[in-house]
């Protein structure tokens, strides 16, 4: 039987990230390795580096040990809720939002287009005018 795991946004564990208090994740889980950090072999600023992001790739990279990744699910705290956006900032216009941005952009550009014509007008007579007087 399964067992319920905690959920965690990368958000969540993003704010982790002080010696303090540091959270990784690799491969979709999510580690508290808090106490941790002071017998890291590589030390305490590998894993701080890795914090606030998916650290699986600098994990593999590294070339850890079976005793390591063993000693990592120790440390397991949960999952990674793969549902929500990594950048919760990140909003992804729909097509309705697009279109209504274009129209309104059109509607602009044709109340305004003799603006860029008046001042390329304006700069045309100024050439001529600086140009006979010399």
């Amino acid at each position: 039987m399964a067992t319920l795991s905690q959920l965690y946004t990368m958000q969540e564990a993003s704010l982790h990230n002080t010696k303090d208090d540091c959270w990784i994740v690799i491969d979709n889980k999510v580690y508290d390795v808090t106490s941790y950090l002071d017998e890291h072999p590589g030390g305490d600023d590998v894993v701080l580096a890795a914090t606030a992001k998916d650290a699986t790739d600098e994990f593999e990279d590294a070339g850890h040990s079976e005793e390591a990744r063993e000693l990592l699910e120790s440390f397991c705290i949960g999952e990674l809720d793969t549902s929500s956006p990594l950048i919760p900032e990140l909003e992804i216009s729909s097509k309705k939002q697009l279109s209504d941005y274009a129209r309104k952009l059109t509607d602009i550009t044709k109340q305004y287009w003799a603006v860029p014509a008046v001042v390329v007008a304006i700069s045309v007579v100024v050439g001529i005018l600086y140009s006979r007087k010399k």
